[in-house]
């Protein structure tokens, strides 16, 4: 692609598109379409996803009314009691939480949530954004099937200024009242294929949803415009095994584009020979990063032709926080590249996630990177990648999917 291309594609599809949603839909076919010119067979895989839309979300802390957005997927309640803060959440501090609205820092997590809920909480609050922004923004926020386990409390979100001032005042007593609408939506993945001289596929996955507040220009249509970068460079050129682009929907629900294609492939899964995701690239600054779940000798190579083509990468093994992870869990071997630049620099999951953010530039040079890399594993006699999981990553995997606390 041209500098004039990439510009207009950020342009074009930089807009609020969650998981599930018309827009979605819409960035979905404009990729299919875009797929389909560069001469791939491309076509939308659905699969559903639960959907709810917050009717009415009150939030009253000691009198005052405080403004909130409601937790999608939480179900509908009314409760009133005492308001406790809990920074951490040892066993000690959740002992306070029974009977009690819970404010909480950071993310609901699975583990968290289920130590909340058997102790006794009746709902809780969290909290986005900054004390220092000028905006007043609140993330819609969602409470996750796999969080939740079907016990569902009433929880809502914040501006973390207000936050601030509750627990500054020492209030009180909260009130939450939560009504919402839940049913079964659709989300859908956007896949691609040029097919290689043997029936065996390196895939290439990009998340191109967004969440609620943001245009998801950095994350994550830097790495669809890449994983293009990469279909088109590569069309012509003869390869041993397919190139197949599998560009996830509801990412950022919880990777579930990336699930859902895992599971209904399942039998397929043994000719997939290596998954290359990109999730973030092409910021104006940051370094560029390598996330290898698969053998060390992987992290190796990366380096080697890091200093082989003059690039700059740190390359690591473990587990990345992207759709390379449900491959990785399934025994594919997967590497995620971004380029990670600090949150004052490139912030994401908010309204400042846009395309002044990138370098048209960048996102050609990442990609041309990544070309690289791609062409030596799909026109290898054979991919030299060997197709097991370490148990150092299947270790990291338990920890992140939920199967297994994370050891402190």
């Amino acid at each position: 692609m041209t500098i004039d291309e990439v510009r207009g594609l950020l342009e074009r599809l930089s807009f609020i598109r969650t998981g599930g949603s018309d827009a979605e839909l819409r960035a979905a076919e404009a990729l299919r379409d875009r797929c389909a010119a560069l001469g791939a067979k491309a076509w939308l895989e659905p699969f559903p996803v639960e959907m709810a839309e917050v009717e009415s979300a009150v939030l009253t802390v000691d009198g005052v009314e405080i403004p909130c957005e409601g937790y999608r997927c939480a179900g509908s309640g009314d409760v009133e009691a005492e308001l406790v803060y809990l920074p951490n959440t040892d066993p000690a501090s959740l002992a306070r939480a029974r009977g009690k609205l819970v404010l909480l820092d950071g993310f609901v997590t699975h583990f968290l949530y289920q130590d909340l809920y058997k102790a006794g909480a009746l709902g809780f609050l969290t909290y986005t954004g900054n004390v220092h922004y000028a905006d007043r923004d609140m993330d819609q926020k969602e409470l996750r099937s796999y969080v939740s386990l079907g016990n569902k409390l009433p929880g809502v979100n914040l501006n973390a200024k207000d936050a601030f001032r509750l627990v500054q005042s020492r209030a009180q007593k909260a009130h939450i009242v939560l009504r919402q609408r839940e049913w079964t939506g659709e989300s859908r993945n956007v896949v691609a294929e040029l097919p290689g001289s043997r029936d065996e596929w390196i895939v290439l996955t990009a998340h191109y949803d967004s969440t609620p507040l943001s245009r998801g220009a950095y994350d994550n249509l830097s790495g669809c415009l890449g994983q293009l970068c990469v279909l088109e460079a590569l069309r012509d050129a003869p390869r041993t095994y397919g190139l197949r682009v599998v560009f996830c929907g509801s990412e950022e629900r919880g990777l579930l584009g990336s699930k859902a294609y895992t599971a209904a492939h399942a039998e397929e899964l043994d000719k997939l020979a290596l998954v290359v995701n990109l999730d973030m690239i092409g910021s104006v600054m940051g370094r560029f990063i390598a996330c290898v779940s698969g053998e060390e000798a992987l992290v190796h190579y990366l380096r080697y032709l890091g200093a082989e083509t003059g690039w700059g990468i740190a390359p690591r093994q473990g587990v990345y926080s992207s759709d390379s992870t449900p491959f990785a869990d399934r025994g594919v071997p997967a590497v995620s590249f971004a380029r990670s630049a600090l949150p004052s620099q490139a912030n994401i999951h908010t309204r400042y996630d846009t395309p002044e953010l990138l370098s048209a530039e960048q996102i050609l040079l990442d990609s041309a990177f990544v070309t690289e890399f791609v062409r030596r594993m799909a026109c290898a006699a054979v991919c030299p990648v060997k197709r097991e999981i370490p148990e150092k990553v299947r270790r990291e995997l338990d920890e992140y999917l939920n199967r297994k606390r994370r050891e402190s």
